[in-house]
C-alpha cells in the first residue's frame, strides 16, 4: 500500500488538494474554484505525475474532497473529466454532487 498524505490548500476563490507520496518529490493535485456563495466547489483539474500513476493517488484526492464536502457541508460540481468519472463510478456520492 502506498503512503499518501493529502493536504488542502484553501484560498479566497480557489484551492487545491495536494497528494504527497513518500519517496517521491512530485505531488498529485486536484484544483477547484469556489462559486460565489462558497457552498459549491467546482473540481476543475486533477493531475498526477507519471511516476505516481497507478498508485490510486487521483482517487484518494477525490475521496478527500468528498469527505470534506460531507464534513463541512458543501457541494461539488465535477468539471474535470477524472472527477466526473469518479462520481459516475461512485453513486453513493450523489449527496454531495451539485
Amino acid at each position: 500500500m502506498t503512503d499518501v498524505k493529502i493536504t488542502r490548500h484553501d484560498g479566497d476563490s480557489r484551492g487545491a488538494y495536494k497528494a504527497e507520496v513518500s519517496g517521491h518529490a512530485e505531488a498529485g493535485e486536484l484544483t477547484y474554484q469556489k462559486q460565489a456563495d462558497g457552498k459549491v466547489l467546482v473540481a476543475d483539474h486533477t493531475f498526477v505525475p507519471p511516476a505516481l500513476r497507478g498508485k490510486s493517488v487521483a482517487a484518494k484526492l477525490v475521496e478527500a474532497l468528498v469527505a470534506d464536502a460531507r464534513e463541512q457541508d458543501f457541494k461539488i460540481r465535477p468539471l474535470c473529466s477524472y472527477v466526473v468519472t469518479a462520481f459516475r463510478r461512485n453513486p453513493e456520492w450523489a449527496d454531495v454532487r451539485a
